[in-house]
């Protein structure tokens, strides 16, 4: 409680195009090694970068996604470095004028939104990678691989400010990061592959201080859980370190999943280590107002945009409408469901989606964009539940069996057929129900009796009761709306 955490996020993000940043090589994932890397990317005597027009509108695109600015024109300047997976001695990247200034995010943590305001965005290459496990030199002793592949990819580098002050905010803004560059097609969200990786800077002060604490550096996190436990571990270890008297060191570590622990990699470079300065064989970048106004009319429909749309038209919360924002496949069956069931089933597509389908999915370890159940099975459920046919307790256990059919690659039964054959259709006949309830009454005097002596408990009780007899077929509504009269008479 004394202490005050600081967290800024870098996001290296892959942008989704055939062919590599400054060269015609290809970008697809799982090529035998060194296979992919043409002159360009191995830097050989006399080649020369040519930008990729389509990493470039990536770019535009995710900057009027978050209101950013997109700069007229920024440079592209060598960042210099020796590591043995980047031949030319220097990675071309973005430094003084990146393409994208500013612009911020709405993220929810605990069903409270927040804002991160964002540094920039640049556009830079990919280094290769050293693959360590599988060489050994000639006397066995331990070596290491070069795969130049991924040499010359081209990358979004996504830079927030110093804003979020706990684990779970920085997991919430790379969770909608993610699935913002996912919705707007400039990534394919791959973690496993390395298509979105995090950099976690952080650092600790006191609270009530307003200097920043010396921080540390967290490089490639490519999964949620490691970037929260990452997080976790490195507060833990700076303030016991400041409390044991000790100073934290700027450096780059790496987060150890095994051991669950963060570990030293080098002394943190600053910018000046780097020697930035403008690539010779670039020319600035140019971006006018007509390809910006171009870019935009492609643009679908931003998840700020729906959610406003959908608490303002259907009363959604700003919860549930966060949810079935959270990507793309879930708006559009949203969106899709909504249109065949009618405006005023909007709520309770919402619950169907954000309930029973989340719920199944997660279980099942599927995608929303892998369901098997699609809007045109899903309208009938609400359909029925919206004329009385079923009720809400009846519909879960009519989705149960659509979810199994969808589960076994099997015909998916229609919702009809499903009530028809199990006999699941709702008793709402005021005579049915009047005797059912008069049964009830008769076998439970002792709760008419407390109802009429003034406890409410005891009607949820014999309504519990006449549901049980009924075998949850029996309208709830109605079964409330005769049960009180009997009792009042």
């Amino acid at each position: 409680m004394n202490w005050e955490v600081v967290i800024g996020l870098e996001t290296h993000t892959q942008l989704q195009t055939q062919s590599k940043i400054f060269s015609g090589a290809s970008t697809h994932f799982g090529a035998a090694v060194n296979t992919q890397a043409c002159a360009v990317d191995l830097a050989l005597p006399g080649v020369l970068p040519v930008l990729n027009y389509q990493a470039v509108e990536h770019a535009i695109r995710f900057g009027l996604a978050i209101g950013a600015a997109i700069a007229p024109k920024s440079i592209f300047a060598r960042k210099n470095y020796f590591y043995p997976d980047l031949p030319k001695g220097y990675q071309i990247s973005q430094y003084e004028i990146p393409v994208v200034l500013g612009g911020e995010l709405e993220i929810m943590v605990d069903k409270e939104t927040k804002v991160v305001q964002l540094t920039r965005a640049h556009l830079e290459e990919d280094a290769g990678k050293s693959v360590h496990q599988e060489f050994t030199g000639p006397q066995g002793e331990p070596a290491t691989g070069i795969d130049l592949n991924r040499a010359g990819t081209p990358l979004l580098e996504i830079v927030t400010e110093p804003v979020m002050r706990s684990a779970a905010e920085a997991v919430a803004y790379a969770k909608a990061l993610h699935s913002l560059v996912v919705w707007l097609g400039v990534c394919d969200g791959n973690m496993q592959e390395g298509s979105f990786r995090c950099d976690a800077n952080v650092s600790v002060r006191r609270m009530g201080e307003t200097k920043l604490g010396t921080r540390c550096e967290i490089k490639n996190l490519n999964s949620f859980r490691f970037l929260e436990e990452a997080i976790q571990y490195e507060v833990r270890r700076q303030i016991e370190l400041i409390e044991d008297g000790g100073t934290v060191v700027q450096e780059t570590r790496l987060y150890d999943s095994d051991r669950q622990e963060t570990r030293s990699m080098r002394s943190k470079e600053d910018a000046q280590d780097y020697r930035y300065f403008p690539d010779p064989d670039l020319l600035p970048l140019m971006i006018s107002p007509e390809w910006v106004n171009q870019v935009r009319a492609t643009m679908p429909a931003l998840p700020a945009q729906l959610r406003q749309e959908w608490q303002g038209s259907f009363g959604l919360s700003a919860y549930d409408a966060q949810v079935l924002t959270q990507d793309r496949a879930t708006a559009e069956l949203f969106i899709e469901l909504v249109s065949l069931a009618g405006n005023a089933q909007a709520k309770a597509a919402s619950n169907l989606i954000t309930g029973e389908l989340a719920s199944s999915l997660n279980r099942a370890g599927l995608m929303a964009s892998e369901s098997k159940l699609k809007a045109k099975h899903l309208a009938p459920l609400l359909a029925r539940i919206a004329d009385g046919t079923i009720s809400n307790k009846i519909a879960k256990e009519i989705f149960a069996v659509l979810w199994e059919d969808a589960l076994q690659g099997q015909a998916i039964s229609s919702v009809d057929e499903i009530i028809e054959k199990r006999g699941l259709k709702q008793i709402s006949d005021s005579g049915a129900l009047e005797t059912l309830i008069d049964q009830v009454m008769s076998a439970n005097l002792k709760s008419v009796e407390e109802f009429r002596a003034g406890k409410e408990k005891a009607f949820n009780a014999l309504v519990g009761q006449i549901m049980k007899a009924s075998q949850g077929k029996a309208n709830p509504q109605h079964v409330n709306e005769l049960l009180r009269k009997k009792l009042q008479s």
